[in-house]
């Protein structure tokens, strides 16, 4: 491949070269974080629960009232489109990372200005899932460790979280204060208001006690196409019962297992709390079946292949799922994990 040579963009209609897809600094995406997203994930090269996506994507832009200038069937097809394109300059075991922007657009204050685009933004990338993953398939041996930070999740009656919007300084306060905690693979965990566990910062909780799992409530979470993966299919095709509740930290302490779920990840254990050990402090044997079942399903060793990509690009270890400070601090460089 000619290092010259970029992936291309669906930008409002025409594909741009990634580096010339550029919004306005007037764009409400900026001045509000006022757009709505959705990131999805390729298994052989097949895209994942695709029109499950778009279905949340284009709930999102109706609530949010932004006018929308293509249907879902025509979005479908722009995906399918952008992954074509770029397909020569993906490796042959690359798994497609496909992210869908769709933003209001130039405020009307701004109107005025010549040369602008005054309409919705639709945009679509696609770009290599190693990326997102890299450095990181040493958690399914050893786990993540999980810290209840400070800030708390946003409830529904203040912002509907389970619009899947850009709108996400509360879980940038998160992860820089988890990756302050001293250790490893720290991972951070948001409560609600009322104190029960609500998710992660980008990924959904579940734990397992007397071979049962159990997950919180859909109120003020980002209901995850993962999470529904495993409540409404992988669980229910190993016998195992999914059970939503109000879940308090003291639950998890009691716990057998616990486990996050995210589109790029699937499904990752959870060994500790607060530095508390979760179970015998080792993934579960739940979780390790749920992610077996999965790959089973999709015909992809879905740790084998992250594990192939980290031997390929040999990076330090990442422990976070940002990076904060200087290089000279021990800090995260993996991109959050979205659901």
């Amino acid at each position: 491949m000619e290092k010259n040579i970029e992936r291309k963009v669906y930008f409002n209609g025409e594909f741009v070269n990634e580096s010339e897809a550029k919004i306005s600094i007037y764009d409400s995406a900026l001045m509000f974080g006022d757009m709505v997203f959705e990131m999805t994930r390729s298994f052989n090269g097949n895209q994942w629960r695709l029109r499950r996506h778009l279905e949340r994507l284009y709930s999102g832009i109706k609530i949010l009232r932004i006018p929308m200038p293509i249907s879902i069937d025509e979005m479908e097809k722009a995906v399918y489109e952008t992954i074509e394109i770029n397909k020569p300059l993906f490796e042959s075991d690359d798994e497609h990372r496909v992210m869908i922007d769709v933003s209001r657009g130039l405020l009307s204050l701004y109107h005025g200005i010549p040369n602008m685009h005054k309409g919705t933004n639709v945009i679509i990338a696609d770009f290599p899932l190693k990326w997102t993953v890299q450095n990181c398939s040493h958690l399914y041996d050893s786990g993540i460790n999980l810290h209840i930070t400070s800030q708390r999740a946003i409830p529904s009656q203040l912002m509907e979280p389970k619009i899947k919007n850009r709108s996400r300084l509360f879980y940038l306060m998160a992860n820089i204060e988890a990756s302050m905690v001293k250790g490893e693979d720290v991972w951070a965990l948001l409560l609600d208001v009322n104190g029960y566990i609500a998710e992660g910062t980008g990924s959904n909780f579940f734990m397992v006690k007397n071979d049962k799992i159990y997950t919180p409530k859909g109120k003020d979470i980002l209901r995850g196409i993962t999470m529904e993966t495993i409540v409404t299919d992988i669980a229910p095709s190993l016998g195992i019962e999914v059970i939503e509740k109000d879940i308090e930290p003291f639950d998890v302490y009691e716990s057998d297992e616990c486990f996050i779920t995210s589109t790029p990840f699937c499904v990752l254990p959870c060994v500790t709390l607060n530095k508390l050990k979760i179970g015998n402090g080792k993934p579960g044997k739940i979780t390790n079946s749920l992610l077996e079942n999965w790959g089973n399903k999709v015909k992809v060793d879905i740790v084998g292949q992250i594990k192939k990509w980290d031997k390929k690009i040999k990076n330090e270890a990442s422990t976070t799922p940002y990076k904060f400070g200087s290089p000279k601090n021990n800090s995260m460089t993996m991109e959050i994990s979205e659901d």
